[in-house]
């Protein structure tokens, strides 16, 4: 090379390399450095494709005379998997081509035919910075043959001044697209997270409102994922909204079902080049998807929704589109989530203002200390009081207040069990109306509070009333027409001639077990009704419980040989006596006897034992019957309770109720032990005679 021509080569490199300094876009630079090498070089047309940190093409520059060509990414990907630029990359080497038509490494296309520009002269250079390729250099002759070694070294030389200002530029328009990225999601948070209320509405608006400031497109939309797993278009800005909002997706179907499998966000370029997409689905009226954004959005672990951008304003999306639409995403799930939150909260809060306001008992809310807070319109017609009124007052101005162990206990309340008692309202006219409190605790309006439920049984007790006035004139008015019939079966029996035949003595038989019952179940009711009243039980006697047994045992043999039960019994040779009522305990055990006998089917057994527990003797009554639910293990002794089923059998619910009177007069106590299905064993304690 001669001194001038040296001269002229630095001159070039000289001027190449100001006008690269000069520029630090990526793109300015790329357009540089083609229009510079085709000028100084020579050619028709030439290219540069960047690298990422990868090694994958992030972007590029095609150059066709004086015109800047488009290019997509799927021919960007064609060109280094398969092209001479492919080659030279992979080899980290320069390749000059002197003819297109007979080099293998040349990617072919239909221009490249000879009826059209036919075979061509290229060269192409790797861009390398930092010992790594950062991008590859491509110029192309119309002309075979017109590139020489100068040109080749020439190349070379740009190339190398080219390498580092390319990656300059790259880093400079990541750090300016990541800033930008940044800036767009510190407005979005700020607008979403600090800027918003929690109406669901309000939310999903003011989300959609950043996204299409942020991605300039054409309609934004937003979908929540059902509990069924569909997914529904709750909320849409932009162009044809309308068309937008209500559509809903099957589960998995789609470009959104898609979305929230994979649980990634996507751009298709192309919509209708993309399987995914799906027009049956995803389509809107009045909206014609041309490209499409969508990312997943996600809270506490879980894909609760997609956020969708449809056609760009520019015509296509930037490489900045998918981080800012899944930062916003991002962002948009806690909110979304708060908000619904919120919502369900507000629904819940709604629902029981209505069963508050809706009862048809009175209902008040107080503080701990029994202040009146709120009341339904029921608790104020029932005391009279206006509501004003009754918030200066507290829980116990209307009512006697029972705080005992069965009332109101704060213990049993702050760990969430609800109490109730019986006790009497005085309205504001001062009239007093018997009433059944129900207290539980309650969270109202984010307070911890009690709820008072007032249950008016006047009605109830009335009925009580009835029952015990009948109760008590069957009782008395019974007493002496049994004791002439029982007075009458005896004398018969006694005066009966035995010629007469033991067909008359067995009819004698069973009249005098009947009246024996009817006697003691009127004996028993009259005694519920003393023991009720506090008196005590009749005169003691020291007896063995032995002979108490046998004798109730007696009692029941017609009854339990009808139904061919067998009973057995588990009785100690030596048991201490007890001092009891002895036809009152016989009763209870004849009772308990009885019922095991209506619960255990025909064919079945009975046990019945005694024995002695410290100063108690302790007597049990088991059947192989139904059982009892636990629920219904302690109310069973309560008077005039009978359990509702297919196996109950008949009666005024009296029995256990006089039993545990009996029991209970005797200073002893009564309970059962029945799983359901394997029978009920009743056991009950009396004292031993001192």
């Amino acid at each position: 090379m001669s001194g001038d021509e040296s001269r002229a080569s630095l001159e070039l490199l000289y001027n190449v390399s100001r006008e690269l300094a000069s520029a630090l876009d990526l793109h300015t630079v790329l357009q540089k450095v083609l229009f510079q090498s085709l000028k100084y070089v020579g050619g028709e047309r030439g290219s540069i494709v960047v690298l990422g940190d990868g090694g994958k093409p992030v972007d590029a520059a095609i150059v066709f005379g004086k015109r800047l060509l488009d290019h997509t990414a799927t021919q960007l990907r064609e060109t280094v998997d398969r092209g001479l630029a492919g080659w030279v990359l992979r080899q980290q080497k320069a390749a000059l081509v002197p003819d297109t038509s007979r080099d293998a490494r040349w990617l072919r296309r239909p221009d490249d035919a000879a009826n059209r520009s036919g075979a061509k002269a290229a060269m192409c250079v790797p861009l390398i910075a930092r010992e790594k390729p950062v991008g590859v250099l491509t110029l192309v002759h119309p002309v075979p043959g017109s590139y020489s070694q100068e040109h080749f070294s020439l190349m070379q030389a740009i190339a190398d001044l080219a390498g580092i200002a390319v990656l300059n530029a790259r880093l400079y328009t990541e750090s300016q697209r990541q800033a930008r990225v940044m800036t767009s999601l510190a407005n979005s948070a700020v607008t979403i997270n600090v800027n918003v209320t929690l109406r669901i509405e309000d939310v999903l608006n003011t989300i959609l409102g950043e996204t299409i400031k942020a991605l300039q497109v054409e309609t934004a939309a937003l979908a929540l994922v059902e509990s069924n797993n569909e997914i529904v278009f709750r909320a849409a800005t932009g162009k044809h909204r309308e068309s937008v909002i209500g559509k809903r997706v099957p589960a998995g179907q789609g470009l959104v079902g898609w979305v929230v499998r994979q649980g990634q966000g996507i751009i298709l370029p192309v919509v209708a080049e993309d399987e995914r997409f799906s027009s049956k689905f995803e389509s809107f009226p009045k909206i014609t998807v041309k490209a499409l954004a969508a990312a997943p959005i996600y809270a506490q672990g879980s894909v609760i929704g997609i956020l969708e951008v449809i056609n760009p304003l520019s015509g296509a999306f930037d490489a900045d589109a998918l981080p800012v639409l899944t930062g916003i995403s991002s962002l948009a799930g806690s909110t979304i989530l708060h908000a619904q939150l919120f919502e369900r909260l507000q629904a819940a809060h709604q629902r029981y203002r209505e069963l508050f306001e809706d009862s048809i008992d009175p209902i008040l809310i107080t503080k701990w200390d029994g202040k009146i807070l709120e009341a339904n319109h029921q608790a104020v017609a029932f005391s009279g009081f206006s509501v004003q009124e009754l918030r200066a007052m507290a829980i116990g101005d209307l009512h006697n207040l029972d705080q005992s162990e069965k009332g109101a206990d704060p213990e049993s309340l702050k760990a969430g069990r609800t109490c109730d008692y019986e006790s009497t309202l005085r309205n504001k006219a001062g009239k007093e109306t018997p009433i059944q409190v129900y207290v539980n605790r309650v969270s109202f309006e984010n307070l911890d509070l009690l709820q008072w439920i007032l249950r008016d049984i006047t009605a109830r007790k009335y009925l009580d009333r009835l029952r015990d006035d009948l109760a008590a004139m069957v009782y008395h008015d019974l007493r002496s027409p049994l004791a002439n019939v029982i007075s009458s079966l005896d004398m018969l029996s006694v005066t009966l001639p035995a010629e007469e035949g033991e067909m008359a003595q067995s009819v004698l038989k069973i009249a005098r077990r009947s009246t024996a019952r009817i006697q003691r179940l009127i004996s028993s009711l009259l005694d519920v009704n003393r023991l009720e009243s506090g008196q005590p039980v009749g005169e003691r006697q020291t007896i063995s419980i032995n002979v108490i047994i046998e004798d109730a045992c007696e009692a029941v043999q017609p009854m339990t040989e009808s139904r061919r039960q067998a009973v057995n019994t588990v009785l100690p040779s030596r048991l201490p006596h007890v001092s009891v009522d002895t036809d009152m305990i016989r009763r209870v055990v004849i009772n308990l006897m009885e019922n095991a006998s209506k619960f255990t089917p025909q064919g079945g057994k009975i046990e019945l034992g005694a024995k002695l527990d410290g100063e108690w003797v302790q007597v049990w009554v088991q059947d192989n019957g139904p059982g009892i639910p636990v629920a219904d293990q302690e109310r069973i002794f309560d008077k005039f309770t009978r359990l509702n089923g297919r196996d109950t059998a008949g009666g005024l619910g009296l029995g256990l109720a006089f039993c545990r009177l009996a029991v209970q007069g005797h200073d002893g106590r009564i309970w059962v032990d029945s799983i359901p299905g394997q029978g009920a064993r009743f056991t009950f304690t009396l004292p031993v005679a001192k």
